[in-house]
C-alpha cells in the first residue's frame, strides 16, 4: 500500500480522531469557566477570558500540524473544525435569544479558515523541507 493510499483510507478515522482532540481540549480550556465578569461600571464580559481561547488555538495548532505534516491536511482542517463547531454548539445550546446560532456558524467559519490555512502551511513546509513534492516521504 502507498503513502498516498495508507493517508486516503485513514482520513475517516484522522477526521473523527481530530474532532474528538479538539472537543476534549474545548471542553479543557473553555468548558469550565460558564460565569460572565461584571465590572463596576456595570458592563460584563466572559465568559471565557483571551488566554484561554489563545490557549486552545495554540493547543490545537500541535495536533493540526502533526497530521498535516503527515499528508492529512483536509482531514486535520476538517476534523478540528468541527469539533471546535460541535463543541460551540453544545455548551452554548442553552442560550434562550438563539444567537447562539451566529456564533456557532462564526466558530465553524474561523476555524476551518484558521485550521486550513495553518494545515495547509505546514504541509507545504514539510514537503520543501524534504525536498518532494509529496508530503510523507
Amino acid at each position: 500500500m502507498t503513502n498516498k493510499q495508507r493517508n486516503s483510507a485513514s482520513s475517516p478515522l484522522t477526521t473523527v480522531l481530530l474532532a474528538g482532540v479538539a472537543v476534549a481540549m474545548w471542553a479543557a480550556w473553555l468548558g469550565w469557566d460558564q460565569h460572565r465578569d461584571v465590572h463596576p461600571d456595570g458592563s460584563s464580559t466572559g465568559p471565557y477570558e483571551a488566554w484561554q481561547v489563545i490557549g486552545l488555538g495554540l493547543g490545537l495548532l500541535i495536533p493540526v500540524c502533526w497530521w498535516a505534516s503527515r499528508g492529512h491536511v483536509v482531514a486535520a482542517a476538517l476534523g478540528t473544525s468541527g469539533g471546535l463547531t460541535l463543541a460551540a454548539a453544545y455548551d452554548w445550546s442553552d442560550d434562550a435569544s438563539g444567537l447562539f446560532v451566529i456564533g456557532v456558524g462564526m466558530v465553524m467559519i474561523g476555524s476551518a479558515a484558521a485550521t486550513g490555512l495553518a494545515a495547509f502551511l505546514t504541509s507545504a513546509l514539510y514537503r520543501k523541507m524534504a525536498g518532494t513534492g509529496e508530503p510523507g516521504r
